[in-house]
């Protein structure tokens, strides 16, 4: 048998190649009884046995009362093509199934997930926000929240301070926190929202622009911050929901502000400075977020050491923390 038929009738019955030698020396004994076979090889029948069970596994090799029937080459052939057929059959099959839905697929088709799957909310280059604020305010119930970094700046000042106004005669609550600075360049505008009703909270800086309507309206820019020319409108609970968790921690950690005064208690000085310097921003950084001079910074805190009697910043945040400060 050439060597190039028994490689493809080994593949055909998926022999290794170290099963081919066996098949080729065993294979002009097929007929003979398996002693007679074992003998020929030089080897006990058990060892014979043994390394003919990957053969008989492939139903290449059997021993029925004692003797030896090897597969010969022709019916290996035959098998091979008959196993070739059966798949080629199936393999045609399927391509006459494929062949069927093929047009279907390119057919339109819905494939929008169940509405209680979907993430409510688009991203737009919406100009107008302050007038889709008025809307939502008009026709929904719900509290409002303000992330309010630079908005005073805006000619839309004015509008948004109507829609204010007109929620809180309304009996809902709203609430804005601004960045310290707002204390001295926007005054006005602070005393007219304080007037109207509304909240007022500082914090050092704030990171991003927010607005929140009740429990499912939230704007934000897209990207997050003050700059984007993009807002994402979202009306998912669960998004708007983390959005509100945000703005409360903040508002916790804010300070009062009487707008009408134009200034923070000193309590909350204090506590704003502190918490600069917890989150290791530099003096030039507080003085820019405070709005105050870098004299005034290192004056504050060089006050608060003394007050506390100890000698470096770190004992300052120690013992501003054990006392509750922060």
């Amino acid at each position: 048998m050439a060597r190039g038929e028994d490689a493809w009738l080994a593949a055909a019955f998926g022999m290794t190649e170290q099963m081919e030698p066996l098949y080729r020396r065993i294979l002009p004994g097929s007929g003979l009884t398996l002693a007679q076979v074992a003998a020929s090889m030089a080897l006990p029948v058990d060892d014979l046995l043994d390394q003919l069970a990957p053969l008989v596994a492939l139903s290449v090799v059997a021993v029925e009362d004692g003797v030896l029937h090897v597969v010969d080459p022709a019916t290996a052939t035959s098998r091979a093509l008959a196993q070739q057929a059966e798949k080629l059959l199936v393999a045609s099959r399927e391509l006459m199934r494929l062949a069927d839905v093929l047009p279907a697929l390119g057919e339109p088709r819905d494939e929008r997930m169940p509405q209680e799957q979907v993430i409510d909310g688009d991203v737009s280059a919406m100009a107008d926000v302050p007038a889709t604020i008025a809307q939502w305010v008009r026709e929904n119930r719900g509290d409002l929240s303000f992330l309010r970094p630079d908005q005073w700046r805006f000619p839309s000042e004015s509008e948004m301070a109507v829609a204010v106004g007109n929620a809180i005669r309304s009996g809902r609550r709203v609430r804005a926190i601004y960045p310290a600075r707002a204390l001295t360049e926007a005054p006005e505008v602070l005393r007219t929202r304080a007037e109207i009703g509304e909240e007022i909270r500082v914090v050092p800086s704030v990171p991003t622009r927010l607005v929140v309507v009740g429990p499912r309206r939230a704007i934000v820019p897209e990207p997050l911050g003050v700059g984007a020319e993009h807002r994402v409108v979202v009306r998912q609970a669960a998004v708007v929901g983390m959005f509100q968790a945000y703005f409360d921690e903040l508002w916790d950690r804010a300070g009062h502000v009487d707008a009408r005064a134009g200034r923070l208690p000193p309590r909350d000085q204090r506590r704003m400075l502190l918490a600069e310097l917890a989150d290791g921003v530099k003096d030039e950084q507080i003085a820019r977020n405070l709005d105050v001079s870098l004299r005034t910074v290192r004056r504050r805190v060089a006050d608060l050491m003394d007050q506390l009697d100890v000698d470096t910043r770190f004992q300052l945040g120690v013992e501003a923390a054990r006392r509750g400060w922060l």
